[in-house]
């Protein structure tokens, strides 16, 4: 609201304030799902150090090794801490990125990049979903298994591979789109990449 010559006119609210909003709700919707597989991962290695450090006392103290941990960490847990924090990862800009000209390319262009990078990787994680979905169909019909002390089944693993993969697609599609819209808002309507650690007081900077 705003007061003009004794009157008062309301204001208009902002033009893309709704996007904003749209793409927000749907990055916190995401982010719940992330979390979620995230805290499963660390479930996964929590179990992979225990296993492993009963594993080794028994071999070592007593002479009795499990002889099923390589292929449960192996088969099961190593995947599952993988695949379900791919997403999380990506949600909290924790994988490896090339920053040498987001200080120096005009906005439109920096968003345009995102976008086609963005794009191409949920392309790529889309088709690996499609393969691990094929394999999950595959193994769950002929309950396949694996030919060790205890036959594991293998469908569990393309299970889990085919939700971390579904998933971090998802979030990759919402940042195509919202670095998309983006070029032609004057806001930004997905979060950017931080700045490199290297020019923050903690950095290198700070040693």
């Amino acid at each position: 609201m705003a007061q003009k010559g004794g009157i008062v006119v309301a204001m208009k609210p902002p033009k893309h304030g709704g996007a904003v909003r749209g793409m927000s709700v749907v990055s916190r919707g995401l982010g719940v799902l992330e979390t979620g597989l995230a805290a499963l991962a660390c479930v996964a290695l929590a179990a992979i150090m225990l296993i492993v450090v009963v594993d080794v006392a028994m071999r070592y103290a007593l002479s009795m090794p499990l002889g099923w941990s390589y292929d449960l960490i192996g088969l099961y847990l190593v995947v599952a801490v993988f695949f379900l924090m791919l997403p999380d990862t990506l949600h909290h800009h924790g994988h490896v990125a090339i920053d040498l000209f987001q200080g120096v390319l005009p906005r439109r262009f920096r968003h345009l990049g995102l976008a086609v990078g963005y794009a191409a990787g949920a392309l790529v994680m889309a088709l690996i979903g499609l393969e691990a979905w094929d394999r999950f169909q595959s193994s769950y019909a002929g309950q396949d298994r694996i030919a060790a002390l205890v036959p594991w089944l293998t469908w569990p693993a393309y299970l889990i591979v085919l939700t971390g993969t579904a998933l971090l697609t998802l979030r990759l599609i919402y940042r195509a789109v919202g670095h998309g819209l983006s070029i032609f808002s004057r806001l930004d309507l997905v979060e950017m990449p931080p700045p490199p650690e290297t020019t923050a007081l903690h950095g290198e900077d700070a040693l």
